[in-house]
C-alpha cells in the first residue's frame, strides 16, 4: 500500500470521513469537524484511496514543525476498516514526516516501542440490573447518597450553561484553551454529537455536569465537573447511574478516558469498566525540545 502525505489543503474530508465512520476502530476524536477544532493546521498519511488513514496533529514553534496530541483528544493513530496489524502501523509510522512527535495511539495501534496507557470502558450490552450488579460497595453508597441529598439528574443541559458552570468552577484555563473547549462543545452539541448532563441539588442550582460525546458505538466521557456541593452529595455519581441506565441493552460501550490517577480509575472501575489500554510513541518529545 502506498501511504502519502497531505496537508490541510489537499485533503478529501468526504473521503476521509468516509474511511472513519467505516473504520472497525472508529473513533470521534479522529473525524474531520473535530480534528479541525482541536488542530485547526492538522495534517494527513493517507494509505490508498482513503482506504487507511493517519492524522498527523500539526504545531509550530520558533518556525519548527512537529506533532503533539490535541486537548480532548484521548487516542488517534491509524484508522482502517480493515484489519490493522503491527506491519501496518510501523508502516504509517516511519512515514511521519517530521522528526519530533508524541502521539496517542488507538487501541487497535499495538506495536513496538509504544508504552500502553489505561483507559477503561464499559460494555452496556447488558441490562441494567446485571450492570448494577457489577458496581463496587463504595459506588452503589455514593448514589443513594446523592438520591438521599435530593439531586436530580437531567440530560438537557446547553452549551452555554455548561461552559459557564464549567468555567466558573475550573479556572485554570488560558483564553486559547478556553475557546478551543468553547467550540468544541458547541460544535459537537449542534451537530447532534453530544449530549450535556447536569445534576442539581434540593434547592435547583446546577452542582455537577459532563459531556457525553457521540462516538460509533461508543459514548465517550467528557469534561466531568463539579463543585464543591456537588462533591460533597456525591452527584456525579447519579449522573453516571443515569447514563449507564438510559444507555443499558444496548451495542455501546460507555469510555471513560483513562485514567492514570489511581483514584479517578478506582471511581471508574467502580461501574464495572474494564482496561482497554490504548498506545503512545514518542520520537524527540516536543516537550523535551520546547517544554510544551
Amino acid at each position: 500500500m502506498k501511504i502519502k502525505h497531505l496537508k490541510h489543503a489537499e485533503i478529501d474530508f468526504e473521503k476521509w470521513d468516509n474511511c472513519i465512520s467505516q473504520a472497525s476502530n472508529s473513533l470521534v476524536y479522529a473525524e474531520s469537524w473535530y480534528l479541525n477544532v482541536v488542530s485547526p493546521s492538522w495534517e494527513a498519511l493517507i494509505g490508498g484511496d482513503y482506504e487507511c488513514v493517519m492524522p498527523l496533529p500539526v504545531k509550530r514553534k520558533f518556525g519548527i514543525s512537529f506533532l503533539v496530541q490535541p486537548m480532548l483528544t484521548q487516542q488517534l493513530g491509524v484508522f482502517s476498516k480493515e484489519e490493522i496489524n503491527e506491519e501496518i502501523v510501523r508502516k504509517f509510522i516511519r512515514k511521519i514526516p517530521y522528526l519530533s512527535y508524541h502521539l496517542n495511539l488507538n487501541e487497535q495501534n499495538e506495536c513496538e516501542n509504544a508504552s500502553a496507557l489505561p483507559n477503561y470502558v464499559l460494555d452496556l450490552n447488558k441490562s441494567f440490573e446485571n450492570l448494577y450488579a457489577d458496581f463496587s460497595k463504595n459506588t452503589k453508597r455514593n448514589i443513594e447518597k446523592a438520591k438521599k441529598s435530593g439531586v436530580r439528574v437531567t440530560d438537557d443541559l446547553l452549551p452555554n450553561e455548561f461552559l459557564e458552570f464549567y468555567f466558573s468552577t475550573e479556572k485554570n484555563y488560558s483564553v486559547p484553551k478556553k475557546n478551543l473547549v468553547s467550540e468544541l462543545i458547541e460544535s459537537g452539541f449542534s451537530r447532534g454529537e453530544m449530549t450535556i448532563f447536569g445534576a442539581y441539588n434540593f434547592d435547583n442550582e446546577l452542582i455537577s455536569a459532563f459531556c457525553l460525546l457521540h462516538s460509533k458505538e461508543r459514548f465517550i466521557y467528557l469534561l466531568p465537573i463539579s463543585n464543591q456541593t456537588g462533591k460533597n452529595c456525591s452527584a456525579m455519581f447519579l449522573i453516571i447511574n443515569e447514563i449507564i441506565f438510559q444507555n443499558s441493552e444496548t451495542p455501546n460501550l460507555l469510555d471513560f478516558e483513562g485514567s492514570r490517577v489511581e483514584g479517578i480509575a478506582r471511581l471508574y472501575r467502580g461501574f464495572g469498566a474494564k482496561l482497554k489500554p490504548y498506545f503512545q510513541i514518542g520520537r524527540l518529545r516536543p516537550r523535551n525540545i520546547f517544554g510544551l
